[in-house]
């Protein structure tokens, strides 16, 4: 074999490596984009849940009497924007 058929040799060789290498980054990218999305999805729900139990426990400071002045205002705000928030979609639905 000549000089320049064994460097195409090896060059084809590693062109070879290199392809399946790719492909095979291709596909780990793929499953990470995957798991990605996966995780931010659990990630929200987490939240969500976080804010439920918040949420919660709130209500039990209140319905317990455990809620200081300052505390119960800020509830009360809340509760007022939630009713402010359920009029306008009764009214946008009364329309």
């Amino acid at each position: 074999m000549s000089l320049g058929e064994d460097q195409l040799k090896r060059i084809q060789e590693k062109l070879q490596h290199l392809l399946k290498q790719h492909d095979t980054l291709q596909k780990e990218n793929k499953w990470l984009k995957s798991e990605l999305t996966n995780s931010k999805k659990q990630e929200t729900q987490y939240h969500e849940n976080i804010d439920r139990l918040k949420q919660q426990v709130e209500v039990l400071k209140l319905s317990s009497g455990e809620m200081d002045e300052a505390e119960k205002k800020q509830f009360e705000k809340r509760i007022n924007s939630y009713l402010k928030e359920i009029d306008k979609c009764i009214a946008a639905l009364g329309t």
